[in-house]
């Protein structure tokens, strides 16, 4: 049966392979189960009823990838797009979260009707290969920022980044599973990184980090407070440029955020065909709008694919069956939350900053020697992990790649594609200032 549906053979993988996959997948993203709560419950929503929509929604829109698409990506709310829902839309432009999840739904439609078009290939196939290439490595280093931040290596105060006090608690338990995960590794064990994450996790019970539940079952399961609770009427009632503005924002920021973790991820794992393509990847961004939508629905900012599927696709995983363990085991945390939130981000963290490494390997495939490619490739991997966006660095990449190929009189090198995504994050940037 996966044999039938999922066509292992063809993509050279296993069903061992693939649930390996699916779990280290699961473990590096588990985190999102609680941080969304946390980070919504702030503009008013019901911190439970949250909990459970990330769960549903992830699962869902993973679900959808798997068997639309047949890839190894999991989707759930994006990290991000949560805080400006909160902080921006809700606590800065004065929207209600009932308002707010109305945007994000209206979005989700808009970024349907795009990927169901004839736009949806143009979109990926639009770009050219050497910003494949730097979205790959850019990636690499926002994930390992992800980790280095999430486990208190790095801290960041005042805008200011430093070493954190790596001697003791997370960071010193993020450094020892870095450690016995590189050792793993660099002895070419298979599931290296699930294993480095189980074993860091069960050395940090007796430094105080890992936490063991009291209970294995959520005392209550409860969406009603935030299933459907739409306000449109109430949306319409705010001045246009403010919607406006708040729905191209959401759209933009899933659309290239999704498209930048497909190639960059696919890039990195040579899941790519001939023509530096992705193979289905028009319906993986179907599934990711369609997931938006039932998202905003459940009661959820923006879902969008995560970048931590890089997980599991560097420890083999290859088609959709890893993300139906995904979407399994988000479905099992809605009854045992407790046993995801074992877990901690310090011993998912070395994962993610490993991967980052793997990712990192994309940069030599970008001739650096050539100015008009070098500029727009730096800006594209640099500005991801410092503006802490993987959509700024595609933005800042397209638009330098596209000015600069403008002005040396190269028009016909800029695909057609190239000059309206330019001129849409170009808008955006203006839009966002206002």
């Amino acid at each position: 049966m996966f044999e039938k549906v999922f066509k292992l053979k063809e993509h050279n993988t296993t069903v061992r392979t693939e649930i390996i996959g699916g779990i280290t997948t699961f473990f590096a993203m588990a985190y999102i189960i609680f941080v969304n709560p946390s980070y919504l419950s702030q503009a008013g929503m019901d911190s439970n009823a949250v909990m459970v929509a990330t769960c549903l929604s992830a699962a869902i829109g993973t679900l959808l990838t798997a068997f639309m698409a047949n890839v190894p990506f999991a989707q759930a709310p994006g990290m991000g797009l949560n805080a400006f829902f909160t902080f921006t839309v809700c606590m800065g432009m004065g929207f209600t979260w009932q308002q707010a999840l109305t945007i994000v739904l209206i979005s989700g439609v808009l970024f349907l009707i795009i990927a169901v078009s004839p736009l949806r290939k143009k979109i990926i196939n639009s770009i050219p290969a050497c910003l494949k290439s730097a979205i790959g490595a850019g990636i690499g280093l926002f994930i390992a920022l992800v980790g280095l931040l999430g486990s208190g290596i790095i801290t960041a105060n005042n805008n200011l980044v430093d070493l954190g006090n790596i001697t003791a608690g997370a960071p010193l338990l993020t450094i020892i599973g870095l450690i016995i995960t590189g050792v793993l590794l660099a002895w070419k064990v298979k599931g290296a990184i699930f294993i480095g994450i189980i074993v860091t996790t069960l050395i940090g019970i007796p430094m105080g980090v890992t936490t063991i539940p009291e209970t294995l079952t959520m005392s209550s399961i409860n969406i009603a407070p935030t299933f459907f609770q739409l306000d449109f009427g109430g949306l319409f009632s705010h001045a246009l440029l403010p919607v406006i503005t708040a729905i191209i924002t959401f759209m933009i920021v899933d659309m290239f955020d999704t498209v930048g973790t497909l190639i960059g991820t696919a890039e990195s794992a040579g899941m790519l065909d001939e023509k530096g393509n992705l193979p289905k990847g028009d319906k993986a961004l179907i599934a990711d709008a369609i997931a938006t939508c039932v998202g905003a629905c459940l009661g959820t900012s923006t879902v969008t694919t995560f970048v931590e599927s890089s997980t599991g696709i560097s420890e083999g995983a290859r088609t959709g069956l890893s993300s139906v363990v995904v979407a399994i085991l988000f479905l099992l945390a809605i009854l045992l939350a407790p046993i995801a939130g074992i877990i901690p981000s310090a011993a998912t963290a070395p994962a993610l900053i490993i991967v980052g490494v793997f990712m990192l390997k994309n940069a030599v495939k970008i001739d650096w020697s050539d100015f008009e490619v070098a500029l727009p490739c730096f800006l594209t991997i640099a500005m991801m992990p410092f503006a802490y966006s993987i959509s700024d660095g595609i933005g800042f990449g397209f638009i330098s790649f596209t000015l600069i190929k403008m002005f040396r009189g190269k028009f016909k090198e800029i695909p057609v594609l190239m000059y309206i995504l330019s001129a849409l994050f170009i808008a955006m940037y203006i839009l966002s200032a206002l």
